[in-house]
């Protein structure tokens, strides 16, 4: 089968071509028509089995192009929603539907700006549609098509209670389509209660797509795991590769150790800035970055083209989370490999993972230092030309900072601190009065002694006044300096 077969129009068909897809994966082959007919969908299929196009692509074919919010895409994450919003623009290049993301930590005017332009479909995350719609920023009662895609991830992460805030204020008369992975029993008791009679398209379980994939564990000590985990980059020197952590803090040292070793790495989790984490994502999927540790919030909503290794640095506390990140590997059908370090307090966690999965996870040895040594002198012209590039920019941050410091980045040698003070004293204004503080110069001590002179002279009453010289005066401020002497107890008993 192929795209024509599904009914859709010229323009759709153009940027499918463009995009170089041929053919429509399975849960678009079935999905697609049933949205275009407008029935309710509950869809369970594997990730990275193109669930984007199956309910972006109707949902384009069927809206008008008045500039009015016409269709939500609810995500569990910001960066699901970028993507899902960059794919949406790519099926829709050559119509007149316009799209646009809103999430957390997001221009919110500009999202407001772009609101009241017109959009017809809006992809967002729970919390800011929601701000947004309690607002009156986004008008949701024209709303034609929702779709809740990764239901169980959003439950999750605690958006059940906004989800259903955001449901109960679209029309009735609406599709709903709802993609996930599992179905637990709240999703249920939402799909019984706010969809349509819904078809359910159940394909192969997210537990089968780590069947393409090749899978194994290290048994390592926890006092060893940042060396083991060197040693594993040195000997498979993959051209991109994931790594997972449990927490942020976690991260980030991973990501300094492997920085301090020279791997061009950068570190994502719900700590970073939007943009930063936006900026890493895109230089990864760029090849600018070789490796990328991640917490689990990054494991859904990642697009990662020939991914070839992910590396589960701490082994996951749900069974569902192991599937998600080595899922990143091995989209599509494509090969992969999944490698776990695992402590003896881990082992127990593997195997319940093992039996969640339904694949024996091999163990592996560690690779030696004679196959680590061969590893590196045979190192590919990647890995070789990343680390060279990193050098490179290492070195214009230093010269960077030099020059920040007041430092000729052009001359081998700094400034002299005589050099320094004579261009700042030329710098220096005409006026006297706006000199620095640190710039006047100091009194010497006999200009000192004359000002206290005067002042002292003049605190007395003109009657009073007498010359003291400069040693009288030096000799009573030190009298004053001293300290008095109490009179013995005898002596103020009788004086009294």
């Amino acid at each position: 089968m192929n795209f024509k077969e599904l009914g859709l129009n010229t323009q759709i068909l153009k940027s499918i071509d463009e995009m170089g897809f041929s053919q429509p994966t399975i849960v678009q082959a079935k999905s697609i028509p049933r949205v275009i007919e407008g029935k309710d969908l509950i869809v369970m299929s594997k990730t990275g089995s193109g669930k984007t196009g199956a309910f972006s692509i109707p949902i384009i074919q069927n809206l008008v192009e008045e500039k009015y919010p016409q269709a939500l895409i609810l995500t569990p994450t910001r960066e699901l929603a970028v993507q899902v919003e960059k794919d949406v623009k790519a099926f829709s290049k050559y119509t007149k539907i316009n799209s646009m993301a809103i999430y957390g930590q997001h221009n919110m005017q500009g999202e407001v700006t772009k609101l009241k332009e017109g959009r017809q479909i809006i992809v967002g995350t729970p919390g800011r549609t929601l701000h947004h719609i309690e607002n009156k920023t986004f008008k949701a009662d024209k709303i034609k098509y929702l779709v809740l895609d990764e239901a169980d991830r959003m439950l999750d992460m605690g958006f059940i209670d906004q989800m259903v805030k955001i449901i109960r204020r679209m029309p009735r008369d609406r599709v709903t389509l709802l993609f996930s992975a599992t179905m637990p029993h709240e999703i249920q008791g939402m799909c019984r209660t706010y969809m349509k009679n819904p078809e359910t398209i159940e394909l192969e379980s997210d537990t089968k797509t780590v069947d393409s994939i090749k899978q194994g564990y290290y048994r390592v000590e926890g006092n060893e795991k940042r060396t083991q985990l060197d040693r594993i980059l040195s000997y498979k020197q993959p051209m991109s590769c994931m790594i997972f952590c449990n927490t942020r803090i976690e991260v980030d040292k991973v990501q300094n150790y492997l920085n301090r070793k020279g791997y061009v790495v950068e570190a994502i989790h719900g700590a970073n800035t939007q943009n930063r984490r936006m900026r890493t994502i895109s230089e990864f999927k760029n090849s600018e970055i070789q490796i990328m540790v991640a917490t689990d919030v990054a494991a859904r909503g990642l697009h990662i083209e020939d991914l070839e290794l992910v590396i589960n640095y701490d082994v996951p506390q749900d069974k569902d989370s192991y599937i998600h990140r080595i899922g990143r590997t091995g989209r599509a059908g494509n090969g992969g490999e999944a490698v776990s370090l695992v402590t003896s307090d881990d082992i127990f966690s593997l195997y319940e993972i093992e039996e969640h999965v339904g694949t024996i996870i091999e163990p592996l040895e560690l690779p030696t230092n004679e196959e680590v040594k061969e590893s590196l002198k045979n190192q590919t012209d990647y890995w070789i030309d990343k680390r060279e590039k990193r050098k490179q920019n290492a070195e214009k941050k230093q010269v960077q900072k030099k020059h920040v410091k007041g430092q000729n980045p052009k001359s081998k040698s700094p400034k002299s601190s005589s050099e320094a003070s004579k261009s700042n004293y030329k710098k220096r204004p005409s006026n006297p009065k706006k000199y620095d503080k640190a710039h006047t110069p100091k009194p010497p001590e006999k200009v000192l002694v004359e000002k206290k002179q005067a002042t002292l002279i003049n605190e007395t009453p003109k009657d009073r006044q007498t010359p003291i010289t400069e040693k009288d005066y030096i000799k009573k401020s030190e009298e004053g300096n001293k300290p008095k002497k109490k009179k013995s107890f005898f002596k103020r008993l009788f004086k009294k």
